[in-house]
């Protein structure tokens, strides 16, 4: 058996990363869950939050979008809405980013219908700042 999976991280733009990594953690639609070389396959749909990985005794993280996950036994495909790696992350952008949605959800009602896309925004606000070091 393999001590590494390959780990491939793509967004409609771009290809945000191509390692090979001891471990992959992500946050999927069911709840979080862990990825080591020789995993059963399967496939998952990703929710907005932080995904990591492990090499060696580095952990990486990253601000996902949502998307989905396909694994395999030697490989952790991940096609994302969006991404970020945390060095690529402006953690005082991040923040106003949630300071405007925080203002914006409370000038709105629970049935206003702009609500939601308040709340996303300032759930990827703090993923952001999450995976990039901050709060």
């Amino acid at each position: 058996m393999a001590s590494t999976i390959r780990l491939e991280l793509v967004t409609p733009e771009r290809l945000v990363l191509s390692e090979e990594v001891d471990e992959v953690v992500a946050p999927g639609h069911e709840g979080e869950f862990g990825v080591l070389p020789g995993h059963t396959q399967f496939l998952a749909t990703l929710n907005i939050g932080v995904m990591w990985y492990r090499k060696g005794s580095g952990i990486n993280k990253l601000a996902l979008g949502g998307g989905f996950a396909e694994v395999t036994h030697d490989r952790v495909v991940v096609m994302a809405d969006t991404a970020e790696r945390a060095d690529e992350i402006d953690l005082e952008r991040a923040q106003r980013a949630r300071d405007r949605a925080e203002a914006r959800l409370k000038e709105l009602t629970m049935d206003d219908e702009t609500h939601e896309k308040a709340r996303a925004a300032l759930n990827r606000a703090l993923v952001r700042m999450a995976a990039g070091g901050g709060e």
